[in-house]
């Protein structure tokens, strides 16, 4: 009997086996198609329907200021190509998303990177360094927006930090770059964090053997943790790039908006709850969601294949 009972797991395997290819593809794409559709269902109902239904809502006009008509693409012409002031607003609220995600996830990664560095070495305290650093993401944005409001107002612990007298909220530039600095202290730990993850999955005895071969700091650095920390890196930008573009609750609480501060969100939300332009508000959130699928997109199949071309690379 135990040899009986030894046997069967092997007839089993060699049953598995003896199923013709095509037919065991068919069976794998119907596990895998069985496994995913519960997920794509929900996605397909959270995510999928509001979509849609704001595409639908963009070509009509506004219920509430008067009777919903279809008016096709005018609200995306009133936004892209209308002379008024709203097409005005809406170019002015791009240039400074734009603007503000670029400089912010720049700052982010190199500052992200420098802590995931000293987080990954081996010291006393490392732990205590770790939690501290974790602190700014952990806050709630609006608890950043406002202490950053108390320590940036003319009186406060920045100017006299720095021996300035700027207003920062009283024109474009002090503000923008406020919200800059703002952003950058609060998601910096992140992408340091992600940036931490990929760091600890590097073989120590590459550097060894590179340490052995006469490799010098840098030389490690280059040609060992930069290829090999690229798909945490990659994962980082998309996330913090993906959430920059649609940034609302600190420049709306820092700012409101003043001094060309206007991120697109806000402006969707001006118009769509303040205004109750809910044809218009749906245009502008459309566009908005458009900008970001289309540089998410960019971003994946410029950068995306380098990052699998540099891991084999490296395994090689």
């Amino acid at each position: 009997m135990t040899t009986t009972g030894a046997a069967r797991p092997i007839q089993l395997v060699e049953a598995a086996r003896s199923v013709p290819p095509r037919r065991r593809r068919r069976r794998d794409r119907l596990l895998a198609l069985g496994l995913i559709a519960p997920t794509a269902v929900f996605l397909a109902a959270v995510i999928g329907y509001p979509v849609l239904r704001a595409v639908w809502q963009s070509l009509y006009s506004d219920s509430i200021t008067g009777q919903r008509r279809f008016i096709g693409l005018g609200n995306y012409t009133r936004a892209l190509a209308d002379a008024g002031p709203d097409s005005a607003d809406f170019w002015s609220a791009v240039q400074f998303t734009v603007f503000l995600a670029a400089v912010t996830l720049l700052l982010e990664v190199l500052l992200g990177l420098a802590m995931a560095l000293i987080m990954n070495r081996a010291f006393h305290g490392r732990s205590l360094l770790r939690t501290s650093v974790l602190v700014p993401w952990g806050i709630p944005t609006a608890v950043t927006a406002l202490l950053w409001a108390w320590m940036l107002q003319p009186a406060g612990i920045v100017n006299s930090v720095l021996g300035l007298d700027t207003i920062w909220m009283g024109s474009e530039w002090p503000a923008k770059w406020a919200l800059v600095i703002a952003e950058t202290w609060r998601n910096a730990p992140f992408v340091a964090l992600l940036l931490l993850a990929g760091l600890q999955v590097i073989p120590a005895e590459l550097y060894e053997v590179a340490k052995a071969d006469g490799a010098g700091l840098l030389a490690r650095f280059r040609y060992i943790t930069l290829p090999m920390l690229r798909p945490a890196l990659l994962v980082a930008v998309v996330f913090r790039m993906l959430d920059a573009l649609r940034v609302y609750d600190l420049p709306q609480i820092l700012t409101g908006g003043a001094n060309n501060t206007t991120t697109l969100s806000m402006l969707v939300v001006d118009a769509s709850v303040r205004q109750t332009n809910y044809g218009y508000g749906s245009a502008l959130s459309t566009l908005t969601f458009l900008l970001i699928f289309a540089v998410a997109y960019l971003f994946v199949r410029t950068f995306g294949l380098n990052v699998v071309q540099s891991l084999r690379e490296v395994q090689e």
